[in-house]
């Protein structure tokens, strides 16, 4: 989730894949590194695997160069530099991971990405493969989501995007996940390796019946095309107890650990983990 609490309504807006001539300019802009006019950086919170018990991986979330909000500074990106700020932002979270993450092959980095930013998917992924290889971080450890809340004006388009990103050895994401009226759709096209149920879904689910109902179903709709269920924007105790019940073993949020600007936040305990609870 791009700017994680603060929601999406500063998401720039959408443009459909375009070619010729306009095409071959913004990609141009990509490669030869043309400024954007403004700073930003990343703040990174952790996703837990709770059978494991361990740290599944971290979201890169924008934030300004002092810790602003990111809606002050996706305000700034428009369809003009939106292709340049896409691939910034992928390059910058890749070059803090390969400076915070730990030095092993586990931990992965989920980052952000708008498809209607992306023209040629091979050409357009390659800043990303080069920002691996030069910071030493491993790009099979690199998970790509896009939100459900983007407007597709070509699905074929984003299919090839996942398909060639699944080809280079990433991971793809679906995030938020039932805060649209097409996710059951978009899953059924795209099938990403993993799903990000929406924290608006989640919320109260440990007093209402009726939202429990609905992540059930969706859990066993994922676990039959054999697609991972995260659920994100956890706050409580009791939201955790009751969607670890419905079967989810990965959480993000709040209740968890808060992002950290350019840093690895620490994690209070895993509560729940299976591991820690048959060790004892």
């Amino acid at each position: 989730m791009i700017v994680d609490a603060e929601r999406a309504d500063a998401r720039p807006a959408d443009a459909a894949p375009a070619d010729g001539k306009a095409t071959a300019g913004k990609c141009r802009a990509c490669r030869n590194g043309e400024e954007l006019g403004f700073a930003f950086t990343m703040a990174f919170q952790p996703i837990l695997d709770t059978v494991d018990g361990r740290v599944w991986g971290y979201e890169a979330l924008v934030r300004g160069p002092e810790g602003q909000s990111a809606a002050s500074i996706l305000d700034r990106v428009t369809d003009e530099t939106r292709y340049r700020f896409d691939q910034a932002a992928r390059v910058k979270a890749i070059e803090l991971a390969g400076r915070l993450f730990p030095k092993d092959d586990r931990t992965r980095l989920s980052i952000n990405f708008m498809p209607n930013a992306v023209y040629e998917p091979a050409a357009c992924i390659r800043a990303s493969l080069e920002a691996a290889r030069r910071v030493g971080f491993e790009h099979r450890r690199i998970m790509f989501e896009f939100t459900e809340n983007e407007r597709f004006r070509d699905i074929a388009h984003v299919k090839r995007i996942i398909a060639e990103y699944r080809r280079q050895g990433f991971l793809t994401a679906l995030d938020d996940f039932g805060a649209g009226y097409a996710g059951l759709s978009l899953l059924a096209n795209f099938r990403t390796d993993l799903i990000k149920i929406d924290m608006d879904l989640l919320r109260g689910i440990d007093a209402d019946a009726g939202r429990g109902a609905i992540v059930a179903g969706l859990v066993a709709i994922a676990r039959g095309l054999d697609v991972s269920v995260l659920a994100e924007g956890v706050e409580t105790q009791a939201e955790f107890n009751a969607l670890r019940d419905l079967g989810i073993t990965l959480f993000q949020g709040y209740h968890f650990a808060k992002p950290r600007f350019e840093g690895l936040p620490e994690v209070a305990g895993f509560p729940g983990s299976e591991r820690s609870a048959q060790a004892a």
